[in-house]
């Protein structure tokens, strides 16, 4: 093999090695996690109720209101207050829990951020990521917990009148 050929070669091998690293680099910041911005998360959130479990809260759009009501093991509690987004992904709702037992409050924050159309969401500070919405939604996402029916206010407005006569 001639010089000119073993420079030729390393040189290309070193080409190789600077330029690929730098496009593999590209490529990964395009797939870097983006967060949603306020606009996305109200259009996620507005007018609708989270189901859970034990019961739900409802996201009102106007004026941001947010109103729970969760039935846990027979021990009903509901749930006045705010929810707000911000362009860092973030969605937290700040509320006063009342139950028979007196009130308390709390504020819950959500973090989500996307990948192309997958939506990842965590509780905020610590929560683990998980798929909140798949680019093509499946039947169990999270997301899909979200529905237009207000499945709360009332239980919540009754139980809010059975604890304030004291029944």
């Amino acid at each position: 093999m001639s010089m000119a050929t073993r420079l030729t070669g390393g040189a290309l091998a070193l080409c190789l090695v600077l330029v690929f690293p730098m496009s593999a680099l590209a490529v990964e910041q395009k797939k870097a996690p983006a967060p949603l911005n306020a606009g996305e998360l109200y259009a996620i959130y507005a007018d609708r109720t989270w189901t859970w479990d034990t019961g739900g809260g409802r996201f009102i759009g106007e004026g941001r209101r947010f109103v729970a009501w969760v039935n846990d093991g027979g021990k009903q509690s509901f749930a006045e207050g705010r929810w707000f987004v911000d362009d860092f992904g973030q969605m937290c709702m700040r509320a006063t829990w009342t139950n028979n037992e007196g009130a308390a409050r709390a504020s819950t924050c959500f973090g989500h951020r996307k990948i192309g159309n997958t939506i990842y969401q965590r509780r905020q500070p610590n929560g683990d990521w998980y798929v909140f919405r798949h680019a093509s939604a499946k039947p169990d996402d999270e997301f899909r917990k979200l529905v237009p029916a207000d499945t709360v206010s009332l239980k919540a407005k009754e139980l809010k009148q059975v604890l304030a006569t004291g029944k």
